[in-house]
């Protein structure tokens, strides 16, 4: 994939007019006196014709260079010349131009110094990645500092880009009161043992579509923030995009739903922080799904923003509950499920739970047929499951007797079965799937889009360890369900629950006002997994490396590679993923 460097992207830059912007000397432009004495073809003649050739070039390189050495810059912002006379007012971007009229007169300039400019400027370059991360490439390998490697540095954003949509959460969602939900940083209210099926505390009516707020909360709580750029291995937007673009979902335009994702990028881009790497030590949350940011044509007939397609989001890091797989910015991060534990001890207590339950279901399925939907499956799931009597269902519907909308009732349906189906949603992926194994029941997946390439971060890359794959078209033809999980042996069962069972803390959202101190949670494994990416860029970009190319139509694909495999090597999902 090609990355945007900063000359893509607006970025504000600095330099000369009648003074040099970082000593505050004057710039002798070589009027009047000067140029008669050029003409007069004295025996200074020489001497001038080096000096001219020597202000030449500075002026080059402080126009290539200014915007960046001050501040570690990672990109060049390139300035076509314009030959004109430079007022002293003038911060139009022209180079100023040698002349006592104002026209700009031809030089000539020596080969060899033209080339000693050209090594300078390879040196200046080499000099930069060197020295650009020195600070934050140094604290990685502080063995005595237990934030090295690990800082963060949140950038500034006015409150209308987050804090203030929480506020106004009235105009969050037409049909729903998000109000409740956004309560309790983004965790919603509080619930109780729902009959012995909860513990006493750590549980909440968390809906699926607050991540922005609860990642927010849990960055504020932060123990390695820092105030120093520099210093970071990171650097943090707190730009709610999902609950933005959600607001602005139903009755609005285009113009509207792209109003905000603008600006923001406005704003980051003209930060001395962005042009470090232009971006790509950028990350942010936008809580929705993918489809809901990347919307193709600009009328308003068109599904969501198009946040995602703009050249600066694509540099960053976009933390979805949802990736694409044919996109490298975004990353998928698991859906918030009810459990939000305050201490490694509630974890545990909820684990030898979940692990000594009696599962008198061999499957089970909560969910509603699409009948809309020809590619969906779900109509052959609830005709296997209704047929068998090693199946449990729990049909959901509209209206206040589902109880699909109850934590309780899909809790408990979950903690007595040994395997759970997990179709694809009305998208690739269900929070149910994440609710199931919270419930120590081994998920039954159709599709890899549904978690095998999307929680890479959380997830094990092999997928027998926790779960079991059965094609769609395997369902299509009728493959029996109940027979295919009969197949797998007790030990390989109790193999596969325990791996479930040991990834509960990485699937779920701890409290913000405590800390896990042995384990991590969702949230921890997110920003592990972006500083690591970030420092290895750094680290090619210092060893010279650069950064690695990647097609993004395997982007679902990369994650997969085993020792020696290459991209273009067959996969079996190949035509799963085939990018038309």
């Amino acid at each position: 994939m090609k990355r945007h460097n900063a000359a893509e992207v607006p970025v504000p830059v600095s330099y000369g007019g009648e003074r040099d912007e970082k000593t505050g000397s004057k710039v002798d432009k070589m009027g009047g006196g000067a140029a008669r004495r050029w003409r007069s073809g004295g025996c200074c003649s020489r001497l001038w014709l080096v000096l001219v050739v020597f202000a030449t070039v500075t002026m080059l390189l402080r126009h290539r260079y200014d915007s960046g050495l001050g501040h570690g810059a990672a990109a060049v912002v390139r300035i076509e010349p314009v030959h004109r006379k430079v007022k002293p007012a003038d911060r139009s971007g022209a180079r100023p131009s040698f002349s006592d009229s104002g026209s700009a007169k031809p030089v000539t300039v020596d080969h060899n110094l033209t080339v000693e400019a050209s090594h300078r400027r390879r040196h200046l370059r080499c000099r930069r990645r060197r020295t650009r991360f020195s600070r934050a490439l140094a604290a990685a390998g502080d063995k005595g500092d237990r934030c090295g490697g690990r800082y963060v540095y949140v950038q500034e954003l006015p409150p209308r880009f987050n804090t203030d949509m929480v506020k106004n959460c009235v105009a969050l969602f037409p049909w729903k009161d998000m109000c409740k939900f956004t309560a309790n940083g983004g965790f919603g209210p509080p619930m109780s043992a729902g009959g012995g099926v909860f513990q006493e505390t750590g549980w909440y009516n968390s809906d699926k579509y607050t991540v922005d707020i609860i990642f927010h909360e849990r960055m504020r709580r932060y123990e390695c923030l820092t105030g120093d750029p520099s210093l970071a291995a990171a650097v943090y937007v707190p730009f709610f995009a999902g609950l933005e673009v959600w607001r602005h979902l139903w009755g609005f335009n285009a113009t509207a739903r792209d109003a905000m994702a603008l600006e923001v990028v406005d704003i980051i881009t003209s930060r001395p922080e962005w042009r470090a790497m232009g971006g790509r030590d950028h990350f942010f949350t936008a809580g929705l799904i993918t489809w809901d940011f990347r919307r193709l044509a600009d009328g308003d007939a068109g599904w969501g923003s198009k946040l995602f397609s703009l050249p600066a989001i694509k540099n960053m890091t976009a933390l979805v509950v949802e990736a694409s797989p044919w996109h490298l910015n975004d990353a998928a991060i698991p859906f918030p499920t009810a459990f939000h534990p305050a201490s490694d001890e509630a974890v545990f207590v909820w684990q030898d739970k979940v692990r000594r339950l009696e599962r008198p279901w061999l499957f089970s399925f909560a969910g509603a047929a699409r009948p809309g939907s020809a590619k969906s499956i779900r109509s052959e799931l609830i005709t296997q499951c209704r047929a068998s009597s090693a199946c449990s269902l729990m049909e959901c519907r509209d209206g206040p007797s589902n109880k699909c909308g109850s934590a309780a009732s899909y809790m408990r349906l979950f903690q007595s079965s040994t395997f759970c189906l997990q179709p694809q949603g009305d998208s690739y992926t269900r929070k149910s799937a994440f609710d199931a194994m919270l419930a120590g029941c081994i998920p039954v997946f159709f599709h890899p889009g549904t978690a095998y390439v999307q929680y890479t971060w959380h997830l094990p890359r092999n997928h027998a360890d926790y779960s079991v794959y059965i094609s769609e078209d395997d369902v299509r033809r009728n493959a029996s369900i109940e027979e295919r999980l009969r197949r797998i042996s007790p030990a390989a069962v109790e193999r596969m629950r325990e791996t479930v069972i040991s990834l509960i803390p990485a699937v779920v959202y701890a409290q913000p006002s405590s800390r896990l101190d042995t384990m991590k949670d969702a949230f921890d494994v997110a920003v592990d997994a972006i500083v690591d990416k970030v420092t290895r860029l750094r680290r090619d970009i210092v060893d010279g490396r650069g950064e690695e190319e990647k097609l993004e139509m395997y982007s679902w694909k990369y994650p997969l590679l085993r020792e020696g495999q290459k991209v273009e090597d067959p996969h079996e999902w190949d035509s799963l993923f085939a990018f038309a």
